[in-house]
């Protein structure tokens, strides 16, 4: 990025930092949950569109994709798919520039907006807890600002901007984007992620798996019931199920290479109606997590071998259902680097943070199946202030957080398209 472009989106933000904030507002008070982002996709393509650029909407209907600087032809049989959804059409001006991808997720999570704030959330049962209304209000400036530094000064390649619908369902709505093509002629992905144990003007970083897989497990045990003074004579139920709870999160540790953080955590157990009958039934469900992709494409198998193995003494049929949900994201290191360049070239000296693993899911991992790319951390903390919780009716940000987004991320898509006009 260069000090022009550095200081063409610096006085961008100075008019427009206050219609972001606004807009991130307007989102939070009008939350929409995974494929139902009709109207914050509405909202998205009109603010691109009163700027002069072209939205794509996605097939499903939610969601959208734009384009800043000049389009890859290669990218012509998406253009023409996603063009007839939303009935526009893409220009298509010349054949082999770069294209970085950076993307925005735009659903909100059911649950209930506890907060005293005026945008408080006017849908009951749903609210922005997760910060992707800032992730929003942060990529369309990223994009506007650079549309405008790029009608005096184009662009060596082209921005995509990605609103993605539906990241906190299962299958995510990054499959949706894929399976448009939307990925098809983009060499790098980037994205940020709010993280409120960060102080607003601070950017996490970090190389290799940074967010962890994230997969659902239900395994359901059956037998012929019977009375609770005679197990010898039925299947004990219970006593199975509780065995399995205990001795496969303990088998699967033993079986796997540690370093996968490989972590399998109950949450519901349900068996039974009285005291003193054993039941027919009884299920166990939990998630899988690890930061290992080689560990997270054997563990379904591995899950179901050792269950069997936990519950053949006791006589129960067993039925496991293990659904997908997402792979790690890893980050690469040479984005990584895009990212770090950039950040040393906007923001404050010290605005760099290394951080921790998580073991929470990101379907942006789903991206990075295709092209290599990076998530970031965004600062959304008032230094000195309350650290809220992600997924939690309190969660706030410092808006703050807004603008150092947009210089971090409009930064980051000009290193990015650098890097790979060098490389071409």
């Amino acid at each position: 990025m260069t000090a022009s472009a550095a200081d063409a989106v610096a006085a961008w933000l100075n008019q427009h930092e206050g219609e972001l904030v606004a807009f991130r507002r307007d989102l939070h008070a009008h939350p929409e949950l995974g494929r139902q982002e009709h109207r914050t996709t509405r909202a998205i393509a009109a603010r691109l569109s009163a700027a002069g650029l072209t939205p794509h909407l996605l097939p499903a209907g939610t969601g959208l994709w734009c384009d800043i600087g000049p389009v890859c032809r290669d990218a012509a049989a998406t253009a023409t798919a996603t063009a007839d959804a939303a009935g526009t059409a893409a220009s298509l001006d010349r054949p082999d520039v770069p294209m970085v991808m950076v993307r925005a997720d735009i659903d909100a999570l059911p649950l209930l907006d506890v907060k005293e704030v005026p945008y408080r959330s006017t849908v009951p049962g749903v609210c922005h807890a997760c910060g992707h209304d800032v992730h929003t209000a942060v990529v369309l400036g990223t994009g506007l600002a650079l549309a405008e530094f790029a009608r005096v000064s184009p662009l060596t390649g082209t921005v995509r901007l990605v609103f993605q619908p539906a990241e906190e369902t299962m299958p995510g709505g990054a499959l949706d984007v894929i399976d448009a093509g939307v990925l098809k002629p983009v060499s790098a992905a980037m994205t940020v992620h709010c993280d409120p144990s960060l102080d607003v003007g601070s950017i996490g970083l970090r190389v290799g798996p940074v967010t962890s897989a994230a997969d659902s497990v239900r395994i359901t045990l059956g037998g012929p019931g019977g009375h609770t003074s005679r197990p010898q004579n039925t299947v004990d139920l219970i006593y199975a199920l509780s065995r399995l709870a205990v001795e496969l999160p303990a088998a699967l540790s033993r079986l796997v290479d540690p370093r996968s953080s490989l972590s399998l955590v109950w949450g519901h157990i349900e068996a039974g109606t009285v005291a003193n009958a054993i039941p027919r039934a009884g299920s166990i469900a939990g998630t899988v997590r690890t930061l290992s992709r080689d560990t997270w494409e054997d563990v379904p198998t591995l899950v179901r071998r050792l269950a069997e193995q936990i519950v053949a003494p006791y006589g129960a049929s067993l039925a496991l259902d293990y659904r997908r949900g997402v792979p790690p994201v890893v980050n690469s290191a040479e984005i990584i680097e895009v990212f770090r360049t950039a950040l040393q070239r906007v923001l404050a000296p010290g605005a760099e943070i290394p951080i921790m693993q998580s073991l929470g899911g990101e379907d942006f991992a789903w991206y990075l199946d295709h092209v290599p790319g990076a998530l970031a951390r965004l600062g959304t903390r008032s230094p000195g202030g309350h650290t809220y919780d992600l997924h939690q009716g309190t969660f706030d940000v410092d808006e703050a957080a807004i603008g150092t987004g947009v210089r971090f991320l409009a930064a980051s898509a000009l290193r990015g398209l650098e890097r790979a006009s060098a490389s071409c």
